[in-house]
Order: structure tokens, then C-alpha cells, then sequence
């Protein structure tokens, strides 16, 4: 799908070239549809063209977006932790 943004001429030199913005634009709606529940991180990764996780990981720590980690997602590892020996 191609998507076109009207931007006026003079705000758009002050934004970059055409393809950082472009880009930009992509990443900031990708971020916010993953924010809101509507993108998966696999769906997320492919449409933003990351090979590994680890550059989606940093992405998403660039952008200040943590996975949620509970007490009980603690607790859990703590246990792990303790049957593994440690």
C-alpha cells in the first residue's frame, strides 16, 4: 500500500529529504499501532525491515517502549532461577 502525505513545500524542506521523512513517517505510525495492540513485534519487525530482534529490541528502547515486566514475571525467573541451582 502507498500512502501519500500533503506537507507544504516550506515546512517540507525544513523536515529532510523525502525519504527521511518517509521513513519517519512509517516509524512513528508502526510505533503507534504496535503501542495500541494492533501490530505483533514479528508484524512490527517486517514492516519496519529489521533482520533480528535484537535491532527491533533496540528500536523499541530508542523510542522508550519496555515490554511490561510484573511482579509475578519476577517471581517466576526467581524460581527458575532457584531449581537451575542458582
Amino acid at each position: 500500500m502507498n500512502v501519500t502525505v500533503h506537507i507544504p513545500d516550506d515546512l517540507a524542506r525544513r523536515l529532510g529529504t523525502a525519504s527521511e521523512v518517509e521513513r519517519r513517517a512509517l516509524e512513528a505510525l508502526a510505533l503507534e499501532e504496535y503501542k495500541l495492540g494492533h501490530l505483533t513485534k514479528p508484524e512490527l519487525r517486517r514492516l519496519l525491515g529489521f533482520g533480528t530482534r535484537d535491532a527491533l529490541d533496540g528500536f523499541l528502547k530508542a523510542h522508550g517502549v519496555f515490554e511490561p515486566y510484573s511482579i509475578a514475571d519476577i517471581e517466576r525467573e526467581r524460581q527458575d532461577l532457584h531449581r537451575l541451582g542458582f
